[in-house]
């Protein structure tokens, strides 16, 4: 009896144990990973892929050398981020990604790879495999790489000066991206065939990089998930007069961006990260969102990632083709309504809340948008905590929504590649934001912002719940389109839907859910009024 548990034990204690792979031979020497406990994938995490700059707010050094062999299997760096109002976590040496692949792999054989960005506003969030797991995705057959970038001030400060250019942190998406065009095939994944995707600030990333010269060639196909370029979160107008703001904080009254430069400097990362611009009163949460990509001025000597609006150069067509699936969940806005507490609600104005990338020239004007929109929303009430969820639905389209369906149809004018384009509305055991929520909120059918995520990737802490076929459907959709393309080449009981690029004449979403269907792309009366205002009004100049 005494041996039998003993074997028992030596079972249990033999999965807690890494067993670690072969050694890899990738450009900074040889690095070697560890064996998933179930034997089903291997991972090699915190591969670092380009170096920290010597000074802050630089585009990356290149990536580091070492000798011996490199350990890879620290799942725990984060670039610096807040955690409360007064707690940092993360550290400034942060820019490293996490490779996942099949047991057996070969350099004969080579696997679609698929390069996920992480959302968190471009302030926080990193590449954790505890939330961006890989089980559901590299059973299928293609190889997984997860990257940290740097976040908040340090990511995007934009003073447009060669001290500090602007989109830092999408320089460092790019390294990681270069990193992948020439180790990947170590690991078995073919450089040429890298679907990029991301969801919320990753996915506005994703929007970036097909706009971006700096990304060509670099990827083959794009998955945007509750993310654009043309959000008005999204994109940093007056750059150097929102630096100011940080600044002023830290009671430096300057618009003057070499003054702002060295305040920034002669500061910790712990005190760019806890510094707070408080909100304007009457907005919302999502306002709170400052640093983040930029227009950059063009500098000698230095590469540009972005020199002009995403909707001129989407509207031109001069971006990189490849074939695109985007979309979003069919109720985001419920996240972000959830996070409003009841000091504010009652302060919000549609007025104060009109996006950054509207020019409406006169007051009378402005007035009569926020009435309009304050009616489609709210019809005769206030904003109060009894009209959450219709707070809910102005967040979800103005924000999110909105700005994918501009996008969309800026494909479908542009682009000679396939675009498909979905409606995430799934609500299952595995939708675990809205669990969180108030009743008034969690009751409400449907997805909201990043649960979609919870259906593409696997969580060490989180089990399945019974939701086995929809992550299988989810997850089949997504690799589907990293390896051919198109995420129904066939039909069948898992997809028992063809799935069509759009079509000009009538375009169509793919409705994911119990029952896949199809739904108009401008779907509510609301949206259609968003597509006039910013017919209107939408912002030429940064």
């Amino acid at each position: 009896m005494k041996n039998h548990w003993l074997v028992l034990w030596s079972l249990w204690a033999a999965r807690l144990m890494r067993q670690p792979t072969l050694p890899v031979r990738v450009e900074g020497g040889w690095l070697r990973g560890f064996i998933s406990p179930d034997g089903s994938y291997k991972s090699y995490l915190a591969v670092p892929y380009a170096s920290h700059p010597e000074k802050r707010f630089q585009a990356p050094g290149p990536a580091p050398s070492w000798r011996g062999v490199y350990e890879a299997i620290n799942e725990n760096i984060k670039c610096p981020q807040r955690r409360g109002s007064s707690i940092v976590v993360g550290q400034e040496d942060c820019l490293v990604l996490n490779v996942f692949t099949p047991l057996d792999v070969s350099e004969a054989d080579l696997l679609p790879v698929m390069f996920f960005i992480h959302g968190g506003g471009f302030y926080d969030g990193s590449s954790t495999p505890l939330i961006y797991g890989p089980g559901y995705l590299v059973n299928k057959g293609i190889i997984l790489v997860t990257i940290n970038y740097r976040l908040n001030v340090q990511g995007f400060a934009c003073l447009r000066t060669k001290e500090a250019p602007g989109n830092a942190g999408m320089k460092d998406q790019v390294a990681a991206l270069k990193w992948v065009r020439k180790n990947i095939k170590a690991f078995g994944g073919d450089p040429d065939n890298v679907t990029i995707f991301g969801e919320s600030a990753g996915g506005a990333s994703v929007s970036y990089h097909i706009i971006s010269t700096m990304s060509k060639g670099l990827f083959h196909k794009a998955i945007i998930q509750s993310g654009s370029s043309l959000a008005p979160w999204a994109l940093q107008f007056k750059p150097v007069y929102m630096a100011s703001l940080l600044t002023k904080v830290m009671l430096y009254v300057t618009e003057d961006p070499y003054e702002i430069y060295d305040t920034l400097m002669n500061k910790s990362d712990a005190d760019l990260v806890i510094t707070r611009v408080p909100r304007t009163e009457g907005n919302v949460i999502i306002s709170e969102l400052l640093y983040v990509p930029c227009v950059e001025h063009e500098i000698d000597g230095e590469e540009s990632f972005l020199t002009d609006q995403p909707y001129n150069i989407l509207s031109k067509g001069e971006y990189n083709k490849v074939p695109i699936m985007l979309g979003a969940c069919n109720e985001e806005g419920l996240l972000f309504a959830a996070l409003e507490n009841d000091t504010v609600l009652p302060k919000i104005a549609v007025e104060k809340t009109l996006p950054k990338n509207l020019y409406i020239p006169t007051e009378e004007e402005k007035k009569e948008v926020a009435q309009k929109l304050h009616h489609f929303y709210f019809g005769n009430k206030a904003i109060s905590h009894e009209t959450l969820a219709n707070l809910s639905r102005m967040h979800g389209e103005v924000y999110i929504t909105h700005p994918i369906l501009e996008e969309t149809e800026l494909y479908l004018d542009t682009n000679d590649k396939p675009v498909y384009s979905y409606v995430f509305s799934y609500y299952g055991w595995r939708n675990i934001l809205k669990f969180t929520m108030a009743r008034v909120l969690k009751d409400i059918p449907g997805a909201t912002h990043a649960e979609d995520l919870f259906y593409i990737f696997s969580q060490s802490i989180i089990p399945s719940f019974f939701e086995s076929e929809m992550i299988d459907r989810v997850s089949t959709l997504w690799t589907n389109f990293a390896k051919y393309g198109d995420p129904t080449p066939n039909v069948s009981d898992l997809l028992p839907m063809k799935w069509f690029p759009l079509d000009k004449s009538n375009p169509q979403s793919l409705v994911i859910d119990e029952e896949f269907s199809t739904s108009p792309l401008w779907n509510t009366d609301s949206l259609k009024y968003l597509r006039q205002v910013y017919s209107k009004y939408r912002r030429k100049e940064d």
